[in-house]
């Protein structure tokens, strides 16, 4: 909120100057989608706005009547009803009417829960009918409580996996799951005695678990890797929830290398290699899904090298679809196709499936190795294999079609701020603080070519990107920085 009727969101800014712009047709749905979220509430420094803030509380209850508009949608309501408690918890006194809003808002989300989604909506409804619940006292309030928390249980048990990792596999939307997770644990304190030891006890376990996933997709430089969906300013950072959880009371354990989410995280002395070896997301929620399966990601020296394109936007358009493709992340691409058939803006029709996944390590190497069935669709029913091979001096990617293709190419993005030099089959890559890599392609003719980088909504930055088209069944392509 960078005025009292302004807002800049997914890198847009724009002024709320008439009841009607809550809902214009004209603006894309996710950007009022925040207007409505009223996260700037709870900002670190929201206290300066407290007026702004109040004012504006006034204002959707005066031009947001119940049941009408994007406001209503059971998402929006969901993280609103949280934010207005948090900041009427916080000792904040209301405009009249407030109070009264959030119970009717309660009332309505009760009923309208997103069982058609699940996934992190539903999360996000039980979440917010818990904090009603809890704020308000009654019979009523009492049911809402109840059945947030029923919901709590059971999607915990689905959709959080064994190794913490939230099961669709998108970094940023598991941060926020997580912070979800932490409110509720706070609120549990706020309000002591309204819920069950034994739930509050399993999750703070679940945070520790969650925490720990999340560093092992953190890059050195404190940002999640992309895939799937992903891209910063949406979630907090490790950083951030690892200090909610420390106020807690909360200590997380060490690093996770292999998950069984299905990312592996390697580390040799100054790299750290982030590897997709697993399924795109559960099987009836694929709808945050990339055909990104065996892309990877690598920072050296404390920097992004390799990197997957990342998301700058949500919707039906063709540029929604070109960034959930294979031929935007760091992987290989078989005559044209995608790995898994993604379509539409949240729909995938037949997916890669990961196979013969084995890892190794030795005093001098680790060794990685995945092939995926998603081309098997296509004639001549090809597999690509993939193997890593990382040292403290290099990394070394190499790829195997079998069975028949026509074309196959191995793409390789690079983060923005690294500078592609090529001459012949291999080249330099020079880093913002001046480190050079050597890279070196073998079994193909490789060309370095524009690309674009988008780490964030809204945004779309240009960047450097190595192709390398196959000559034969196999190629490779070698990092070396030793």
């Amino acid at each position: 909120m960078t005025g009292p009727a302004r807002f800049h969101f997914l890198s847009v800014t724009r002024t709320l100057t008439s009841a009607a712009d809550w809902n214009r047709s004209d603006w894309p749905k996710l950007w009022l989608y925040n207007l409505h979220y009223f996260d700037d509430l709870n900002a670190d420094d929201a206290a300066a706005r407290l007026e702004w803030h109040r004012a504006l509380m006034a204002r959707w209850i005066a031009e947001n009547p119940p049941a009408v508009g994007n406001g209503w949608e059971p998402y929006p309501l969901s993280l609103r009803l949280v934010n207005w408690i948090k900041w009427l918890a916080a000792g904040n006194a209301p405009e009249a009417g407030v109070v009264q809003s959030l119970a009717v808002q309660a009332r309505w989300l009760m009923g309208r829960l997103e069982w058609h989604l699940l996934g992190n909506h539903l999360l996000a409804n039980a979440k917010a009918l818990v904090f009603a619940g809890t704020f308000f006292s009654g019979p009523e309030a009492d049911v809402w409580r109840e059945k947030g928390l029923a919901i709590l249980r059971r999607e915990h048990a689905e959709q959080i996996l064994e190794d913490g990792g939230h099961f669709e596999r998108s970094p940023m939307y598991h941060a926020i799951i997580l912070e979800d997770l932490l409110d509720l644990i706070q609120l549990a304190r706020r309000w002591p005695g309204t819920m069950d030891p034994a739930a509050v006890t399993d999750w703070r376990r679940l945070a520790l678990r969650m925490l720990d996933w999340l560093a092992a997709m953190t890059h050195p430089d404190g940002g999640i890797a992309f895939f799937n969906d992903a891209a910063f300013g949406i979630a907090p950072k490790l950083a951030d929830l690892g200090a909610y959880a420390d106020e807690l009371g909360m200590v997380a354990g060490g690093l996770k290398s292999a998950l069984q989410s299905g990312y592996v995280r390697v580390r040799r002395n100054d790299a750290v290699l982030i590897a997709d070896v697993g399924e795109i997301g559960p099987d009836y929620l694929p709808g945050h899904a990339h055909a990104d399966t065996l892309s990877f990601e690598l920072s050296v020296f404390g920097q992004r090298v390799v990197v997957n394109s990342g998301t700058s936007e949500y919707g039906l358009g063709a540029e929604r679809l070109r960034q959930r493709g294979t031929a935007a992340h760091s992987t290989v691409q078989i005559d044209g196709a995608d790995s898994s058939e993604v379509w539409s803006g949240f729909r995938v029709a037949r997916r890669a499936r990961p196979v013969g996944f084995a890892a190794s390590e030795d005093a001098d190497a680790v060794e990685l190795t995945c092939a995926h069935d998603g081309y098997c669709r296509l004639p001549g029913r090809p597999l690509h294999r993939r193997n890593w091979r990382m040292t403290e001096q290099g990394l070394r990617v190499t790829d195997t079609v079998e069975g028949g293709f026509g074309e196959a190419v191995a793409r390789f993005y690079l983060h923005p701020a690294v500078t592609a030099s090529s001459a012949g089959d291999g080249g330099l890559l020079t880093l913002p603080d001046g480190h050079i890599i050597r890279w070196c392609a073998t079994g193909g003719a490789a060309r370095v070519i524009v690309a674009t980088w988008h780490p964030e909504f809204g945004q779309s930055i240009a960047s450097m990107c190595i192709e390398l088209v196959f000559k034969g069944p196999q190629a490779a392509m070698e990092f070396s920085w030793a």
